[in-house]
């Protein structure tokens, strides 16, 4: 999910971060939300994984 105008997204991450806020605490926002639209894209294209596989595979309970 490609945003329009990424560098007012990113502006809008920083204003609502707290002034006392770190590099770590941008670079996480950022990653957050890089990662929330590759999910989102990779969801709407179908590449996805049953959640049954997933657990199949981690050896986990159904």
């Amino acid at each position: 999910m490609q945003t329009p105008n990424i560098k007012q997204e990113a502006y809008h991450l920083l204003e609502n971060l707290p002034e006392n806020a770190t590099w770590d605490d941008i670079m996480y926002k950022i990653y957050v939300r890089q990662s929330i639209e590759a999910g989102l894209e990779d969801s709407k294209a179908g590449r996805t994984i049953d959640v049954k596989e997933v657990r199949a595979k981690f050896g986990l309970p159904k």
